[in-house]
C-alpha cells in the first residue's frame, strides 16, 4: 500500500508513460492522494483522471449511487517540479446523467456548458484555490496556521483587455498562419493599443492562467505539426479552465467555436484553445478566420 492508501497499479512505480507523456512520482502520488479523498466521500461515483487510460469507478458502498463525475488532472505542470517552478490541479465536476444501474462512461462524455462546478488549486508563493459553480469566480488562499481556504479574491473578473501573451514561441514554425499572424501583431508597436504585448509563458496551464486572470491576457496553446488535434485535453483542462474564464468574464475557442460547447468523443480527447481576456481572444480569432479564407479561397 502507499500514502494513500490506494494499492500501486502496474507500469505505476517511478516514472512511466501515458498517453505518451512521462509521469513524474509526484504526478502518480497526487493522483492517489485524490482518488483516495472522492473515494472516502459520498457524493462521487467516476474519475476521470490525466494519469489513466480508462475511467476509474469507485464501486465502494457509498459511492456505487453518488450523484457525481469528476474529471481531473492531478498535477499541472509537472514537467516543471525539478525546477521549482508553480504547479496546479485542474478539475470538474458533472452530474451523472445514468439512472438505472452503474455509472458510465457515457456519464463522463458530457459537453462542458454541463459542468456543475470547475476549479484550480495553484501551489506557488501562496496555495490558493480558484472556483465556480456558474455564478461568478471567488479566490481562496490557504491559511496554513488554521489548515483553511479563506476567501481573498471575491468576484473575480478577467480584465477585458490585457497586455500579455502567454504561447510556446519556441514552436511557432509548427504553428498555424493565423496564430503566426497573430503572434507578429502582438509584436507591432502601435500607442493606441498598448502594443507590443508582453510575452509570459511558464508552461503550466494553472500558472499561466492565473496570472492572466488577475492581470489580463491571452493563453493559447494552438494545433501544432506535431499535435493536429492540439495537445491539452477537453475533459479534464480546456472545460474545467474555459468555465472559469467565462464565469470571470473572458472567452475560451479552439480558434473558431465556444471550447463549452464542442462534442466530447472519448475521456483524453484534445483541443486547441484560446483563453482570455475576451478582447485579445476575439483579435485572435479575427487571424484563424483570415487563415481560413484564405485557405479555401486557395482551393477555389
Amino acid at each position: 500500500m502507499n500514502k494513500a492508501g490506494l494499492t500501486d497499479m502496474p507500469g505505476q512505480a517511478g516514472s512511466t508513460n501515458i498517453q505518451g507523456e512521462n509521469q513524474q512520482k509526484l504526478d502518480i502520488y497526487a493522483d492517489h492522494q485524490f482518488i483516495a479523498a472522492l473515494k472516502c466521500g459520498v457524493e462521487c461515483c467516476i474519475v476521470a483522471s490525466e494519469e489513466h487510460e480508462d475511467i476509474i469507478r469507485l464501486d465502494t458502498d457509498i459511492s456505487t449511487n453518488a450523484k457525481y463525475i469528476v474529471a481531473i488532472d492531478p498535477l499541472d505542470g509537472s514537467s516543471n517540479i525539478d525546477v521549482n517552478v508553480p504547479v496546479g490541479t485542474i478539475f470538474s465536476i458533472y452530474r451523472r446523467n445514468s439512472i438505472h444501474g452503474p455509472a458510465n462512461l457515457a456519464d463522463v462524455l458530457q459537453k462542458g456548458t454541463e459542468q456543475v462546478a470547475a476549479g484550480y488549486i495553484i501551489y506557488g508563493s501562496s496555495t490558493m484555490l480558484v472556483y465556480t459553480t456558474g455564478n461568478g469566480v471567488n479566490g481562496f488562499t490557504l491559511d496554513p496556521s488554521i489548515g483553511e481556504f479563506c476567501l481573498s479574491h471575491p468576484n473575480m473578473r478577467i480584465p477585458a483587455k490585457g497586455l500579455i501573451y502567454s504561447i510556446n514561441e519556441g514552436n511557432y514554425v509548427h504553428f498555424p498562419q493565423g496564430v503566426k499572424d497573430y503572434i507578429k501583431y502582438c509584436q507591432v508597436e502601435d500607442d493606441t493599443t498598448q502594443r507590443p504585448y508582453t510575452s509570459r509563458y511558464i508552461d503550466s496551464m494553472v500558472a499561466d492562467i492565473h496570472r492572466n486572470l488577475i492581470k489580463g491576457g491571452i493563453f493559447i496553446y494552438p494545433v501544432t505539426s506535431s499535435a493536429p488535434q492540439g495537445k491539452l485535453r477537453l475533459v479534464y483542462e480546456c472545460n474545467p479552465m474555459a468555465f472559469i474564464i467565462e464565469q470571470a468574464g473572458g472567452r475560451a475557442t479552439n480558434g473558431f467555436e465556444r471550447i463549452l460547447t464542442l462534442d466530447v468523443n472519448n475521456i483524453h480527447e484534445r483541443s486547441p484553445i484560446f483563453i482570455g481576456s475576451t478582447d485579445m481572444v476575439k483579435a485572435a480569432e479575427s487571424f484563424m478566420q483570415k487563415q481560413y479564407e484564405n485557405e479555401r479561397i486557395g482551393q477555389n
